[in-house]
């Protein structure tokens, strides 16, 4: 039976169990392979996405579950170019290591700064519930940080030295 969501301001057709979660479908039957698959168990949050701009974890929601009229937004739509406020601080400030759990933590930081644009360390805390294996938790906290202050790691108070030597 043919289905259709809304993916990244896209109707997309799709076959699938109704059961199934919606992170199979996203990089299974769409190709949208920047959400992760982590623990398959809600507690990673590599599989983060957002349904009507509230973040989800992808791995356990049923396909079923999401009508065709809600808009799903994946790290693809978020910005083709990588130009998003938060993935510039991603980068700017090193944040990755192995990258795996990233699309999943950028997604949540998104959805943080668009509910509190100036997040406290605690509201950064309690929103970032995403495991990272690499414990770049600082970086995360200091990318969040800049983005609220309009992009400069500097004017956030922030001093963050790269893997070349370089000071951000």
């Amino acid at each position: 039976m043919k289905s259709r969501l809304n993916i990244n301001g896209l109707d997309r057709e799709f076959e699938a169990d109704p059961t199934t979660p919606l992170l199979w479908v996203l990089r299974e039957q769409l190709g949208l392979t920047g959400t992760k698959y982590g623990c398959g168990v809600a507690i990673c949050g590599a599989c983060t996405v957002h349904i009507n701009g509230v973040p989800v974890r992808s791995c356990v929601r049923a396909v079923s579950s999401v009508a065709a009229d809600e808009k799903i937004l994946t790290i693809e739509g978020l910005s083709r170019d990588a130009s998003h406020p938060v993935q510039k601080a991603w980068i700017a400030l090193d944040v990755p290591q192995c990258g795996y759990c990233q699309s999943g933590m950028i997604m949540a930081a998104v959805a943080l700064l668009r509910e509190k644009p100036k997040p406290s360390d605690r509201d950064i805390d309690e929103a970032m519930t995403n495991i990272c294996r690499c414990g770049t938790y600082n970086r995360v906290r200091a990318a969040i940080k800049v983005v609220a202050e309009g992009g400069d790691a500097r004017t956030a108070g922030l001093s963050i030295q790269h893997s070349d030597g370089s000071i951000a």
